[in-house]
């Protein structure tokens, strides 16, 4: 007789306020293909390193480290923990009396097809009679008034936790996927769900400003008939415009901004030690995510003055953390999986362009001379020629982005009036041999006129870091760069904010797709 399959059933924190359930039909046969199956199934939750916890029989419940998987118990309870790259590293002693505070963020962007949500069960009723109806005679449905405000109510709720303030695509998308779903809603004309779901918007908005929702409540005490002195109602409103998933997050539950504050505090102080507790900072910086956002977006504080309160956001590890926060996209594997796809087909525009006449043609051959002198190019070479090339092709150019030193003079290094850019530290001597540096001695982050971030090994990390700095420190694209980093925001990140791409852009885009 067989024994019956072994089954096993997990219950998966991901943060506190989310959990899931996944089934297994076997026992992994180690940890780390548990956390694999984990990554495969919660894509894209769990596009970051993690480690795992369970609730330890032996000692009644308490969270521990899973190291052996014969601890996995047919049921189990499990708990996601966010790590350095290190990913055998736990908690120690010193964070197990830090609080645990869940977060409300979203863990989600505006998918392609929108997830109509189920109604009210009289609603559900009407909308199954009436579409077998519609198949039958193509007869419309007249919903009653309360009806229609049950579906528009629902639908706001779906898509604000996608966005507090969707796109015209994203309205039109989630309107088309209603009528889709229940085509005997089907109105004549182009524009009617569009439409009502618009102004629907606006009033949950609304609603939840007046309960105190910091993402849309920042934007009320506007101009009225009672605040003549206030902002104009449409102007300067503070919301996600490069496809943010998390813009300004609210407090954790049981928290305020004093509470908050002084874990600001202990971050500073851990980071100011000869060998911090990097596990004890990723889980400070968490839990103050919010507070940073509300300082970045609402009150525009200097950056000097801000790292020097958050130090944190120096450490290469943190800006990857701080931009999967706000974007929910793990910064160095997107960045680099998507550079390396289109390397190839972006070298051959580049070489095609460089044959013509003009001075952006003799640009691109002064970069490709030097990346064809260098013997056996590896993945950093070619990483550099294309993202060094990339604003050339796009006609944008800006001096004082790419800047270059000696090694010797960094220290000394003139970086005021300097907004943002990129510092190449080169041997003493060699900052004038050549326009495109591919063997640089360290690379260096500078925003407005400080060096952020030093030390970094190659022209991409630093790129990638100066990009997740953007978006934690909120920070506008450079003026003169606005296509290259609109493109690397839009192709390479896939981060979608809904507005069309410029024909410039959108040509190179195509470009791209066709070689596909």
């Amino acid at each position: 007789m067989m024994a019956a399959s072994q089954k096993f059933l997990l219950r998966v924190y991901i943060t506190t306020d989310v959990v899931v359930k996944v089934s297994l039909t076997k026992r992994p046969e180690s940890v780390e293909e548990l956390i694999t199956i984990l990554r495969e199934k919660l894509n894209p939750r769990l596009d970051f390193e993690f480690t795992l916890q369970y609730e330890d029989t032996d000692f009644d419940g308490q969270l521990t480290c899973l190291h052996d998987i014969q601890e996995l118990l047919e049921k189990s309870t499990l708990k996601i923990v966010r790590s350095e790259s290190d990913a055998s590293s736990c908690a120690s002693s010193g964070t197990d009396i830090l609080p645990h505070v869940p977060l409300a963020q979203r863990l989600k962007c505006w998918p392609d097809t929108f997830p109509v949500p189920t109604f009210s069960y009289e609603v559900e009723h009407v909308l199954e009679k009436a579409n077998k109806a519609y198949e039958m005679s193509g007869k419309q449905l007249k919903l009653t008034r309360a009806q229609k405000h049950n579906i528009l109510e629902t639908m706001a709720s779906v898509m604000h936790t996608f966005k507090a303030y969707p796109s015209d695509r994203d309205v039109c998308l989630a309107a088309k996927a209603l009528v889709t779903t229940h085509p005997c809603l089907n109105e004549p004309g182009s524009y009617g769900w569009k439409t009502s779901l618009k102004f629907k918007m606006g009033n949950y908005r609304t609603k939840l400003a007046r309960a105190g929702c910091a993402e849309v409540s920042v934007n009320a005490g506007r101009r009225s008939i009672n605040n003549s002195e206030g902002e104009y109602p449409h102007s300067n409103i503070k919301r996600a415009r490069k496809a943010e998933v998390n813009y300004l997050p609210n407090f954790p539950r049981g928290e305020d901004k004093a509470s908050l504050e002084e874990l600001s505090i202990q971050i500073k102080n851990e980071v100011e030690k000869t060998e911090p507790n990097k596990v004890m900072i990723e889980k400070l910086m968490q839990t103050t995510f919010a507070l940073r956002r509300h300082e970045i977006v609402q009150e525009n504080p200097m950056v000097k003055d801000f790292l020097e309160k958050w130090p944190a956001l120096r450490f290469h590890s943190q800006v990857c953390a701080e931009f999967h926060r706000v974007t929910n996209i793990n910064l160095q594997k997107q960045f680099y999986a998507e550079l390396d796809r289109h390397t190839p087909r972006l070298m051959a525009l580049y070489r095609q362009k460089s044959t013509r006449t003009g001075k952006i043609s003799e640009a691109l051959r002064n970069i490709l001379n030097h990346y064809d002198h260098q013997e056996a190019p590896d993945v950093d070479v070619k990483r550099t020629a294309v993202l060094r090339a990339l604003p050339v092709y796009l006609r944008e150019e800006d001096p004082e982005f790419f800047k270059t030193c000696d090694a010797g003079t960094l220290d000394e290094t003139n970086l005021t009036d300097t907004p943002v850019a990129l510092l190449t530290v080169v041997a003493d001597g060699a900052a004038e041999t050549s326009p495109v540096h591919f063997s640089p001695s360290s690379m260096a982050v500078v925003v407005e006129g400080d060096l952020v971030i030093r030390d970094i090994a190659r022209f991409a990390d630093a790129y990638a870091l100066l990009f997740g700095l953007i978006y934690a420190l909120h920070l506008d694209y450079p003026r003169k760069l606005v296509h290259t980093f609109t493109f690397v925001q839009k192709v390479f990140m896939g981060l979608d904010d809904g507005k069309p791409l410029k024909p410039s852009l959108h040509a190179l885009r195509n470009d791209l797709l066709q070689s596909e």
